[in-house]
């Protein structure tokens, strides 16, 4: 009677090993396929950013860590880095800000909310080579509509993509533009999970309902949702190269050449692999920050309900 459940306590282990061996089995399929497409280049690159290598070359030479050093020393790069910083700086701002107004914008209409829905998504769904089109004739300094507008108010022509001073917030208002549809939808989707129940106690208990109820209820209960919107959106803006490529090719005088551009023009325009992949290790090592920031910082801080 005393080595039954003994017995069942051996096994156990054992049972769980080969569930856990089971388990793996099925899966090995997606690590291998993931190990192929995603950390494979990455091992690829780092490897790279430690070689002269060139595009084309048929010889590669190791020269350790002097691309990196060169980076230190490369003022367009370190320009391109600051550039890239005043980019996320306005962008995700003016993407979150205005997302969350106009998804409690949205959330309080009864008539015509999925038309508004879709009308707000459409800048992230659109091809931006294609926008660029548009936006380069209506930021034109003499035939664009803006111009036009702020020659009507008295306030005179801006060189919105032509001027080093006006070019990369320019583009980031655009990058706003293009992410705001996106921010509208996650916060929608955070405010349908805030239950009812809540506005309903809160408001017998006396509070009111404009900002008092937004800053005690709404916004801390959008802190799980916020934060999500906040991290992805500094991701995608650290990607800046369409904008840069389409509208003003990291001009005028290298004002808007974003780190991503840069990595762009070693690797296809000077053919500088090697020192392209360290330039991409340094995003990357941006990208693993901002991520290990989420995981373990930010999120010890938000209320998950």
């Amino acid at each position: 009677m005393s080595r039954a459940p003994a017995l069942a306590r051996s096994e156990t282990p054992r049972a769980a090993g080969r569930t856990a061996a089971h388990g793996l089995l099925l899966a090995s399929p997606a690590i291998f396929f993931l190990s192929l497409l995603m950390i494979a280049p990455i091992l690829v690159v780092f490897g790279l950013s430690f070689t002269d290598y060139s595009l084309g070359a048929v010889q590669v030479s190791f020269i350790g860590l002097r691309n990196y050093l060169q980076i230190a020393s490369d003022d367009r790069a370190l320009a391109a880095v600051g550039h890239t910083l005043g980019y996320v700086a306005i962008t995700v701002p003016l993407a979150v800000l205005l997302g969350l107004f106009l998804a409690l914008t949205i959330q309080g209409r009864r008539r015509l909310r999925h038309g508004y829905e879709v009308l707000f998504f459409l800048p992230a769904t659109s091809t931006f080579v294609a926008m660029a089109l548009v936006w380069q004739f209506l930021l034109h300094g003499r035939i664009g509509p803006i111009n036009d507008w702020l020659v009507w108010i008295g306030l005179g022509r801006i060189d919105f993509l032509t001027d080093p001073a006006t070019a990369l917030p320019t583009l980031a208002v655009i990058g706003a533009w293009q992410m705001v549809g996106q921010t509208t939808i996650l916060f929608l989707a955070g405010l349908s999970s805030v239950p009812p129940d809540i506005y309903d106690a809160a408001s017998l208990d006396g509070m009111d309902a404009g900002w008092d109820r937004f800053l005690r209820i709404t916004f801390p209960m959008l802190g799980p949702t916020t934060l999500f919107v906040v991290v992805t959106t500094t991701i995608t803006a650290f990607q800046a190269f369409d904008a840069v490529a389409a509208l003003t090719q990291g001009g005028p005088a290298g004002s808007t050449e974003t780190l991503l551009y840069k990595i762009y023009l070693e690797a296809y325009q000077y053919t500088d692999m090697g020192y392209a992949a360290s330039l991409s290790i340094l995003f990357l090592a941006f990208i693993a920050a901002l991520s290990l920031f989420q995981i373990f910082i930010a999120e010890k801080k938000v209320h998950y309900s």
